[in-house]
């Protein structure tokens, strides 16, 4: 029989809980790891990792479309979805195992099982309704992530309208979609059904897609998307879901007006609630605020020896973010010396949408509303060679500065491999970096990333190729 006592448990093996088991083995804690379902979690087998799959797909399809640019002929361009939504599934099932080998490697003890908090330190773990072990442990760490939102009267049913579990494996591309939600998971959505042939029809409750975005990075999405034959609805609710045999027929209000829209399937993107059920809190010292547990900065709960981190504590909902936090949870643990809180204003985002959206760090808007006197650059894609040569001059990198210290507030960027090119601008708010600085680093030529010194260059009357 397994070992049942550890140092530290983990339930849930997502992003955030095998990356926190493995900090915790190497830190020299005797670690296990309780997993019901998949290691990797919902984003590496449902959700990040098979999603880009997908968008690649998309890519390299738009790209043979548009062959003749570039002096190229191709003929009788098509697809097979089956294929497409197998390579995708098997790109998953390669990194899951890569997870489990990584666990194994860490001498991370893993549990095949749903785990719940039994009191006093211990952790029930049973599978399929059958006791499997009772765990011990002076940390237990939840990570059990969260799941689809589901609104009253729009609720899936896997057939007709779907989750993201769902449009991930279509036996057929619909003719037509209806996209509920415009955030990062339905724009992704929205982008690859398009482009392989949907005519998809997005609807948004507030006054813009992409509603964290900045404002000016989120009007530029939206008439790319339009651009592409894409139909956006904001300031839009969808009232109402009525099943035909093989129809779905919305009926959406906007403006104080009440229309009907016929199509093929709905997917449904409006958010996400936190796996708190069923996880024993009951009884317990912890707090759940609209479906997340409630954390100091250090991922404690109320409950003494009990910490959650990911998804399930609320937003940012992001991968790295889980990751990230579950690491500084562990090293405050163990006494590692330096140990900062997460500083959610230096988490990237990004959206793997045609064109590419990222950020990271304040909109300009949110700069100005707490308060600070900013300089802004912009540097368009067209005024860069690489962006030109790649046959991609449709973007914009956007940079926000406080305007007394110089201090780096935020950058937006919209076009091709902006997700690569952020990573830039978080390293420099990490080091805290100033306009100076930025404008002393030289950036290698012909690149996409000269667009990033050129931004910072514009916000200071200095900007050279526009």
């Amino acid at each position: 029989m397994a070992d049942t006592s550890f140092d530290l448990i983990v339930v849930g093996g997502g992003p955030g809980g095998y990356v926190t088991a493995i900090r915790a083995a190497q830190l020299g804690m005797k670690a296990g790891l309780v997993e019901r379902e998949h290691l990797g979690g919902i984003c590496l087998n449902w959700g990040c990792i098979p999603t880009k799959a997908l968008l690649r797909t998309a890519e390299i399809y738009r790209n043979i479309q548009n062959a003749a640019e570039f002096g190229l002929t191709v003929k009788d361009v098509g697809f097979d979805m089956k294929k497409v939504v197998k390579r995708s599934r098997a790109v998953a099932s390669q990194l899951s195992a890569g997870v489990k080998h990584l666990l194994k490697k860490n001498k991370v003890t893993v549990f095949d099982g749903h785990g719940r908090l039994a009191g006093g330190g211990k952790l029930a773990v049973e599978k399929d309704g059958k006791a499997v072990a009772t765990l011990e442990a002076k940390h237990i760490i939840l990570a059990t992530g969260a799941r689809a939102r589901a609104l009253p009267g729009l609720e899936p049913d896997g057939k007709q309208v779907w989750t993201y579990k769902e449009a991930m494996v279509p036996d057929a591309m619909p003719k037509s979609l209806l996209v509920v939600g415009s955030g990062a998971i339905g724009i992704e959505f929205a982008s690859f059904f398009q482009t392989l042939g949907s005519q998809v029809t997005v609807v948004e409750v507030l006054p813009r897609v992409l509603p964290v975005e900045d404002e000016e990075i989120s009007d530029l999405a939206r008439k790319a998307f339009e651009k592409q034959g894409m139909t956006i609805l904001t300031s839009a609710t969808v009232k109402a879901l009525k099943k035909d045999k093989d129809t779905v027929t919305a009926t959406i209000e906007q403006d104080g007006k009440s229309s009907s829209l016929k199509v093929d399937k709905v997917i449904l993107a409006v958010g996400i609630v936190g796996n708190t059920d069923d996880i024993g809190l009951e009884g317990s010292k912890i707090k759940v605020d609209k479906s997340h547990i409630v954390i100091d900065e250090w991922g404690r709960t109320g409950e003494p020896g009990v910490y959650a981190i990911g998804d399930v504590t609320g937003p940012p909902w992001l991968a790295h973010k889980a990751s990230h936090e579950g690491v500084i949870c562990v090293e405050k643990i163990a006494g590692v010396a330096g140990v900062h809180p997460l500083d959610i204003s230096r988490i990237p985002g990004c959206t793997y949408c045609a064109p590419q959206v990222a950020s990271v760090g304040l909109t300009e808007a949110a700069a100005k509303d707490l308060g600070h006197k900013v300089r802004v650059g912009r540097f368009p894609f067209m005024g860069n060679g690489k962006a030109i040569a790649l046959g991609e001059p449709e973007g914009l990198v956007k940079t926000v500065f406080d305007a007394a210290t110089g201090e780096l507030l935020g950058a937006h960027m919209i076009g091709t491999e902006v997700t690569e090119l952020i990573q830039g601008f978080a390293v420099a708010k990490t080091l805290e970096t100033t306009e100076s600085e930025l404008m002393h680093t030289i950036f290698p030529h012909p690149t996409l990333s000269e667009m990033m010194h050129e931004s910072v260059l514009d916000a200071y009357g200095r900007v050279i190729h526009f």
